[in-house]
């Protein structure tokens, strides 16, 4: 529905390029042997050539016309050249002509505030360059314009016989004395023709241009001189361009409202529209659309121009006309997945090159009931959020179209869905779309960007550290200490995983226990060290770097050749004497003693912990030790369980790690109030967009209260005129019967008293 627009006060310059049979030019400047001879772009099919969907200005002057189908062209013009539109996925592949529209857009952008309208059109706004040029360079200063500029046409401009038409059209360029509108406008015709020049060489193509005051006007203006040429439409000379112009040639007024201009009204051209107030046209079509019929013909239009290069959507089509109609879900489900692949192509290439993404998927449709071929019904359209990838398109595409389907043929009155229709058209579109938020990047990027952790010497990645035993008195009185400690308890805590019987070979294992020294368990103990493998975390806060908190995410793999020997277990054991740090594994060493003794051993340990431990949270941190000897499982009964069974029991006995909390917690706030912020700009959006919802339909309701005292008029001007044709035959029947009884003076009274109702009806009705 059309919306009526204020018009601004200020003079605006407003101009609306359209580029000659672009898609012919197109195929021109790939092959140039085609200029100046016949030529059409088809787009082709197996019916008569195909049709055509661009024709050349020189094949127009044979009578070609868009129209036609390829062979009614050639009956028309034998040397036409027919060049086929590219064909991908069984339909007409329109990249090229995009590609091409977009060099175009990036020229024309230069100068204003530029929207694509189409491939080949593109409206431009110029009021602020024009307002620099006439404040620094007015019109009339230049002593020399270019003749692309005084071949313009001027609406409204008489030529006098004899006279020269660019030296007409300089003289008005150049007026002193004219008005500011058209100052501006003549400035903005002087930069039309400069970036129409710039085109011309940047890209080979020509266009023709309409310069106004408003977007309506300049596009009307641009279609009046094809090709490469432009117009412009001074503020005088509109009611000149809109008394002549057919209604159903007017943007919105092509369908079923200029229909009803036409046989309601007697209104074919625009200026028809003049002899009718506002109010009368807002009472026969509401307040909104009447308002816009009564600003369109006196040239008032406050559309604005869109800052916008990009579409607003992506779409992908085919028609199936005729005997070629889909009569099958499998032949719709085959050309959606082929729809579906083009706009997921077209939609990835807008995501890396725009930063965009779509919101809504949409499916539309034309069908008909084999029964009834001749009426096509309106197939509903369907919409679903849109999620990327060809795959997902087609499966959400389908089930869009079986939803459509259903309800289509439930408007006959048929419940099954499998036969009966046809289909003769079908497209896929995708809207909604949106730039990227800045700072947000593929998830690709953050696993690219991770550095593998490195190699230590000892054969092994590098693990988290464990927590110190707990009789370190040295902890937080020696950093250097504690650095060589966390060394040396990363090499015991691998010769402890190699210890274990399920990770090496036994005869591994027993090599090792030989060179085992105090510091390490015997094979009574190795529980012990899976205890110590389970129990401890990688310590957090200011003692552990960042490059140890990144180890500390893999899990250590196992070299078996690096094998400690019995020296660097006494050079180890000593160290660790002489810093007065024992290994935690004593804690356990006399585990098949006494329960009670035990007991006491770990209460004093834990105490001990305590008073030595730093950072708050440690005790609540630690795990109850697997209290089973692994020893005493069979590595043969292991290897004959469940899988399931053998991957939990290997998970056990993995050691567990702490989720680092801390280093996140001011990145997490960050993040919180991003999230906070975005949220409370959605819901002044939401509010704005309510209010606007709010108002649209107050206006709504203000069109129905006016169509509803409209139409209770109506039903009192039915009723009076009802009574009074009663009254009529009342006494037409009462006249034939007087006549009838040859009562003439009954008769004759009867037939005065009809005339007078009659010239009182005449008088009284209203004008």
């Amino acid at each position: 529905m059309p919306v009526a627009r204020p018009q601004s006060s200020d003079q605006r310059v407003i101009a609306h390029l359209d580029m000659d049979c672009f898609y012919v030019q197109v195929e021109q400047r790939k092959q140039p042997e085609l200029r100046g001879l016949p030529s059409a772009v088809v787009q082709y099919n197996e019916w008569k050539g195909g049709g055509l969907i661009a024709v050349s200005y020189e094949a127009r002057k044979f009578g070609v016309k868009r129209s036609m189908r390829g062979d009614d062209a050639k009956q028309v013009c034998p040397d036409i050249r027919l060049i086929q539109v590219p064909v991908a996925r069984g339909k007409a592949d329109l990249d090229t002509y995009r590609n091409a529209g977009s060099e175009v857009v990036s020229i024309l952008s230069r100068k204003g505030r530029c929207e694509r309208a189409s491939i080949d059109e593109v409206y431009l706004d110029l009021t602020d360059a024009a307002q620099i040029m006439l404040a620094e360079i007015p019109p009339h200063t230049l002593q020399v314009m270019h003749q692309e500029v005084i071949k313009s046409h001027v609406l409204g401009l008489n030529h006098e016989e004899g006279s020269d038409f660019n030296d007409n059209v300089k003289r008005w360029l150049s007026r002193c004395d004219a008005d500011h509108s058209d100052k501006l406008l003549a400035c903005g015709a002087i930069i039309v023709a400069e970036l129409r020049m710039q085109v011309l060489k940047e890209t080979e193509f020509t266009c023709s241009a309409g310069v106004a005051h408003n977007k309506m006007l300049a596009k009307l203006a641009s279609a009046m001189n094809k090709p490469a040429q432009q117009t412009i439409v001074p503020s005088s000379s509109v009611q000149q361009l809109l008394s002549s112009f057919p209604i159903k040639k007017m943007k919105q007024l092509g369908g079923k409202l200029g229909s009803s201009l036409q046989s309601d009204l007697g209104v074919n051209t625009v200026g028809d529209l003049l002899q009718f107030s506002e109010e009368k046209l807002q009472g026969r079509y509401g307040v909104n659309t009447g308002t816009w019929l009564w600003n369109i013909a006196r040239g008032i239009s406050g559309e604005e121009v869109e800052g916008r290069l990009l579409p607003k959507s992506h779409g992908s089509g085919k028609s199936f006309p005729g005997p070629r109609a889909l009569r099958t879900t499998a032949a719709v489900q085959h050309w959606l997945n082929q729809l579906c692949e083009e706009l997921s192509e077209r939609l990835s290439s807008d995501f890396e090159q725009n930063k965009r993404t779509a919101k809504t998927l949409t499916l539309n449709a034309r069908a008909y009931k084999t029964s009834d071929s001749d009426s096509h019904k309106s197939f509903p359209s369907k919409s679903c959020p849109l999620r990327y990838g060809a795959a997902k398109m087609q499966e959400d595409a389908f089930s869009l179209f079986q939803a459509g389907l259903r309800e289509f043929m439930e408007s006959y009155g048929v419940n099954t869905h499998n036969s009966g229709w046809g289909i003769t058209s079908l497209s896929v579109s995708a809207s909604k779309i949106v730039d990227i938020p800045s700072g947000t990047a593929s998830i690709m990027k953050y696993f690219h960007g991770q550095n593998m952790p490195s190699c230590a010497p000892s054969g092994f990645i590098q693990e988290a550290e464990p927590l110190l035993p707990s009789g370190s008195e040295n902890y937080s009185e020696n950093k250097s200490s504690e650095q060589q400690t966390k060394v040396d308890l990363r090499e015991e805590t691998a010769s402890e995983k190699l210890s274990m019987p399920h990770l090496i070979q036994p005869e591994m294992k027993n090599i090792l226990l030989q060179d085992q020294g105090p510091c390490y368990p015997s094979s009574e103990q190795t529980q012990d060290a899976c205890t110590y493998k389970v129990s401890p975390l990688p310590p957090s806060g200011p003692y552990q770097s960042k490059s140890e908190r990144q180890t500390s995410r893999t899990e250590p793999i196992v070299n078996k050749n690096a094998i400690p020997t019995r020296e660097s277990h006494e050079q180890r054991r000593n160290k660790m004497k002489e810093q007065g740090t024992s290994s935690i594994l004593n804690l356990f060493k006399n585990y098949n003693a006494s329960s009670s003794s035990t007991k006491e051993q770990i209460a004093d340990m834990s105490l001990n912990a305590n008073k030595t431990e730093h950072g708050p949270g440690r005790n609540e941190l630690r795990r109850d030790a697997w209290n089973y000897n692994i020893d005493e499982i069979d590595p043969a009964v292991m290897d004959e369980l469940p899988p399931e069974i053998r991957q939990e029991i290997h998970a056990w006995l993995r050691p567990h790690k702490r989720p680092n909390t801390k280093v996140k917690t001011k990145r997490n706030i960050k993040a919180r109030i991003k999230l906070m912020k975005r949220d409370v700009k959605k819901i002044s959006e939401d509010q704005e967009r309510i209010k606007v919802e709010q108002k649209e339909m107050q206006r709504k309701l203000e069109d129905i209260k006016s169509d509803c005292a409209f139409i209770k008029d109506e039903a009192e001007e039915i009723t009076r005129i009802t009574q009074r044709t009663q009254r009529r035959l009342h006494l037409i029947f009462s006249i034939l019967e007087a006549r009838k009884n040859k009562d003439f003076l009954k008769a004759n009274i009867l037939a005065h008293a009809l005339k007078l109702l009659v010239d009182g009806d005449h008088h009284s009705k209203p004008q």
